[in-house]
């Protein structure tokens, strides 16, 4: 028979630090025997996460948690909305799509209630060709193609930044950073602000486009092509980590704990960075 998550079944009780909201650190993985004993009952997990890369790394400890009576649903996602909603009303159990300063936005405007557990890994954005093959040829006035949510804008034009095409006005949060924050733009960059997944589509028209490390790997494009790329000592590094998220209340659940045990794992780190060449880095 078998039982969703928050149901009782557990009685197994641990406390872990939450992720650290400033930095998208998270606390040190529980050992092994935190995973709750395997049961003649399964627990069903239920986990939404992106298609590429997070739901291929949760492909890789089903059989884990299985071993310990936990079935692994993963529900895949190609939005940065329902993942949220359908965790805050307990429709998944957990999601893992996004990082720390998109996950607190998300709560400020939505009135959610969702709280980071563990911090998994880091996808470096890059810059890609669209209509022009190089930032050296960027005209006066180039189209730039760039994340229209919250976080993930500011991150695109701090990269811009550190290319040195544009100024932005620090004394603004770093999260909270948009266009009209840019303090000198000497090639009167044009910026298009669109959905995230819109990204490699948009490429055809604009000079180039700044896109997602998941959304780059769903479109093709590797991080090894990009005309610019996030350093990973960078503070973008340490912020935006990717993240498993939780209604608040559930941080300490057991199977939740082995789910994040057998993610911040040597196997999970050596899949990672032999499937992925860079453009997604382990954080643990």
């Amino acid at each position: 028979m078998k039982k969703k998550l928050f149901v009782p079944v557990l009685a197994l009780t641990l406390t872990v630090a939450l992720a650290a909201c400033s930095g998208g650190g998270a606390a040190p993985a529980p050992s092994a025997s935190a995973a709750p004993a395997p049961s003649a009952e399964t627990i069903t997990l239920t986990i939404g996460a992106s298609p590429t890369p997070h739901a291929q790394i949760l492909e890789q400890v089903a059989p884990i948690l299985a071993e310990q009576g936990i079935n692994l649903e993963i529900v895949e996602y190609t939005d940065y909305v329902i993942p949220n909603t359908a965790v805050e009303e307990g429709e998944n159990d957990a999601n893992y799509f996004q990082h720390q300063p998109y996950l607190d936005t998300f709560n400020a405007d939505n009135g959610t209630h969702l709280v980071s557990v563990a911090a998994i890994h880091y996808e470096p954005f890059g810059v890609y060709a669209g209509r022009t093959a190089s930032l050296e040829e960027l005209p006066d006035g180039a189209a730039i193609a760039i994340p229209n949510d919250g976080s993930n804008e500011a991150r695109a034009l701090y990269l811009l930044e550190a290319e040195g095409f544009i100024t932005l006005n620090h004394s603004v949060a770093f999260a909270n950073t948009t266009p009209l924050d840019i303090v000198d733009n000497p090639k009167n960059l044009q910026f298009r602000e669109m959905e995230a997944a819109m990204l490699p589509n948009s490429l055809e028209d604009v000079d180039c486009a700044v896109i997602n490390g998941n959304y780059a790997l769903d479109a093709g494009l590797s991080i090894a092509d990009a005309l610019a790329a996030e350093d990973p000592e960078s503070i973008s590094a340490q912020t935006y980590a990717n993240i498993i998220v939780v209604k608040e209340g559930n941080e300490n659940n057991a199977a939740i704990q082995a789910l994040i045990a057998a993610l911040q794992s040597d196997a999970v780190r050596d899949y990672i960075n032999n499937t992925f060449s860079g453009a997604v880095v382990p954080i643990f």
